[in-house]
């Protein structure tokens, strides 16, 4: 067995941004590709006095004695990478992700190394964005003034199996390693930008102390999975402890847009934790919420409340955002806010904006081609028309869909709005099981997306998992009690209780959905036949009444080819018994379709 010796040396990993869609399209392509990209790599390896370790599958894996020289190593890469991907279709662009770690690891005689330095390598490279390079915190310090290049602190970053969190920088460099479009057009502007400050102990107990701290570290840690969102981190956030510090001051400071502040007080076996969110522009609070919890299981409750924060700071963030690019002169806008402008519209939920929407987005991606969040948001407008019978030609139009979620996750398989739109077009298609592995996929990437619950939600209903169904729609109520479209998880709610034939819960969330002013269609059908169920007649006829001045034209045969428009008999048979109560309430329904001979 080969002898190991600990050695500390500069990391460098680097992998293929949507690799296995480049495999699946064109290997033999992919296999010339890689090789390609590969000799770019071994030259600046070897020029910058490095060393190849491995480059099992699509991956590189190399040595440095100087962190420097791992650095301008990976930048000298990603520039010539972009020569070499000039010619190509941006659907065949191969781009890496590089990640540079300064660690103590263990090398062997045959020249291989393991151990934690090259696991967080690893895990930083997953942190750049595709044709970018990320470092850790201590190769950064090694860094930072022996180049003319510039950082961008990312914070700190959960990440799998390191037990602390990581802090990354991103290296901001220009024509070397932005995208040939890039340079015909402006990039994104800088993400919207936060910081957490740590939380007031007003218990009177020190032992509250750490209470209050660890919902302000777990704030930061889960906005950090925010790929949208740049994060203060905690070291710099918390300089301000104890201090009655003036919140734009505290923006100027740290760069930031953003200011959240709370407080913890304990009164017996209770706790009261309040929050805001503040414009450190004007200083004006945006939000304030307050939480009144029991004291019992404080793990339990410290998960509840973050969890409930991101949610809820995430929605407030981006309506903040999308009413500033709102009140931009249309031609002075960025990607950045082209797609905040396009998601103000596209949230409007009517044909009209929806086609504004999909113009505005699709600027967005023309100005940044990396852009994964404006073709995640594009290819979700595109399923919105299609559901909502928007679209003139809708299996063309599902089909753009579902090439522009694949792009999204293929230029960013950790953002978690690409996956939630790739499984609520793949719902569309009826490729059910695929679509509920994307959308967990979503949620295990941002656990407090509360779309991407109602999207499970409703594709459970497909698979006729209700109780499952159910679930997902109350998480996503938890997470977003103030949600301009909290009409839809109640809605979906009543149509999983009108299915499981509970007449009188369908009623009462069909109620709650059909509250707000904005709520289409669909869950005022679940009312209207949840009532005919019953045999409240009167009362369904009303229902079937507000559904028609809603959607005049509805039918129950093209609101289910609108959910199944490749197979529009496909879901008849789980739904009859909604077609049932809609014919008992009053509504005209053409028998079951025969089959041609």
């Amino acid at each position: 067995m080969a002898e190991a010796k600990r050695t500390l040396l500069a990391i460098l990993a680097a992998d293929v941004a949507g690799y296995s869609r480049l495999m699946g399209d064109d290997e033999r392509a992919t296999m010339d590709m890689l090789n390609v990209c590969r000799d770019v790599f071994r030259k600046h390896i070897s020029d910058h006095g490095g060393r190849v370790v491995d480059t099992a599958g699509d991956s590189v894996l190399a040595t440095f004695p100087s962190v420097v020289e791992a650095v301008s190593c990976a930048v000298d890469v990603q520039g010539d990478l972009v020569e070499c991907n000039a010619d190509l279709p941006e659907s065949r662009r191969m781009l890496f992700r590089i990640g540079v770690n300064l660690g103590d690891v263990f090398e062997q005689n045959d020249g291989t190394i393991y151990g934690d330095g090259v696991n967080v390598a690893a895990r930083l490279e997953g942190l750049a964005d595709p044709g970018k390079i990320a470092v850790s915190e201590d190769a950064y310090r090694q860094v930072e003034g022996k180049t003319e290049l510039v950082f961008e602190d990312i914070g700190e970053h959960a990440v799998k199996n390191i037990v602390r969190p990581v802090r990354g920088y991103r290296i901001i460099v220009d024509e070397q390693i932005s995208s040939v479009a890039s340079s015909k057009a402006p990039a994104i502007s800088a993400r919207p930008s936060i910081a957490v400050l740590a939380f007031e102990n007003l218990s009177g107990d020190q032992e509250q102390e750490y209470f209050a701290d660890g919902i302000a570290e777990d704030l930061i840690t889960e906005l950090s999975r925010l790929r949208w969102l740049q994060v203060t981190a905690r070291n710099s956030s918390f300089t301000y402890k104890g201090e009655a510090a003036d919140v734009r001051q505290v923006g100027n400071d740290l760069g930031v847009r953003y200011v959240v502040e709370g407080s913890v007080r304990k009164v017996g076996d209770r706790v009261r934790i309040t929050a805001q969110l503040i414009d450190t522009g004007t200083g004006n609070h945006l939000w304030a919420e307050r939480y009144d919890r029991d004291l019992s299981d404080i793990f339990a409750l410290q998960d509840e409340i973050t969890e409930t924060l991101v949610a809820t700071l995430q929605g407030e963030v981006g309506e903040f955002e999308r009413e500033r690019a709102h009140r931009k002169p249309p031609e002075s806008l960025d990607a950045w806010e082209s797609y905040q402008r396009g998601l103000w519209h596209l949230w409007r939920m009517n044909a009209k904006d929806m086609a504004e929407a999909r113009r505005l987005l699709q600027r967005a991606g023309n100005l940044d081609p990396n852009f994964a969040q404006a073709f995640a948001a594009l290819g979700f407008a595109m399923f919105l028309q299609v559901f909502h019978s928007f679209a003139d030609s809708p299996l063309e139009t599902l089909d753009q869909a579902l090439r522009l979620a694949n792009k999204a996750v293929a230029l960013d398989d950790k953002e978690a709005m690409g996956h939630f739109a790739l499984g609520r077009v793949r719902s569309l298609r009826g490729e059910y099981d695929a679509a509920i592995g994307d959308l967990r996929a979503s949620i295990d990437l941002n656990p407090s997306l509360a779309l991407a619950h109602f999207g499970l939600g409703m594709a459970l209903i497909l698979t006729e998992q209700l109780d499952e169904a159910i679930s997902e729609f109350d998480t996503a109520i938890r997470l977003s009690p103030r949600d301009i479209f909290i009409w839809a998880p109640f809605g979906g709610r009543a149509w999983a209780h009108l299915l499981l034939r509970d007449y009188e819960a369908a009623v009462e969330d069909g109620r709650r959905a059909i509250r707000h002013p904005a709520a289409p269609w669909w869950p005022h059908s679940m009312l209207a036949s949840a009532l005919g169920l019953l045999g409240r007649s009167e009362e369904a006829q009303k229902a079937l009444t507000n559904l028609l001045e809603v959607k005049p034209d509805f039918s129950p045969d093209a609101a289910l080819a609108g959910l199944s428009p490749l197979n529009p008999d496909a879901l008849r048979p789980l739904n009859e018994i909604w077609i049932e109560g809609l014919r008992r309430a009053g509504l005209e329904v053409l028998d079951e379709p025969k089959a041609a001979d």
